[in-house]
């Protein structure tokens, strides 16, 4: 069972929603996250979309929990319940992530930001911030 996340954590990381990072050479970043009735797949009452993409459109790295994905090692290891899991690659089809509370969720996403950027030579620097329409 996951711990109930503190308020300040959620008013973070709601903060965040329907946000679009814009980073050098037409790399951004999307937010998307809203509270949601705690369920088996989504224990911790939220609904998440944190992803990288390059110029183009392609997603480069992504966390969510949008679906549910396979274990990671074996066909027969039974699938997670939770649905959380994150995209090493924009063709990954998923690994699971065990989500512990919002900070460390934040934290993994900017630890693959930085990885994933940083392969492509580009900064982590904002240039611009989009606002779009935060999520219902």
């Amino acid at each position: 069972m996951v711990e109930q996340i503190p308020e300040y954590q959620l008013e973070f990381l709601l903060a965040f929603d329907g946000r679009i990072h814009h980073l050098e050479k037409g790399y951004w970043v999307k937010f998307e996250i809203k509270r949601i009735a705690g369920t088996p797949e989504r224990p911790h009452g939220l609904s998440y979309s944190f992803t990288v993409h390059a110029p183009d459109g392609r997603r480069l790295v992504g966390f969510d929990n949008a679906h549910g994905v396979a274990a990671v090692g074996s066909r027969f290891k039974q699938r997670p319940v939770a649905y959380d899991h994150w995209h090493r690659t924009g063709t990954d089809v998923g690994r699971p992530y065990i989500f512990r509370d919002a900070e460390t969720l934040i934290d993994d996403f900017f630890d693959e930001v930085e990885r994933v950027l940083g392969e492509h030579g580009v900064s982590t620097a904002v240039i611009g911030i989009e606002e779009m329409e935060r999520s219902k």
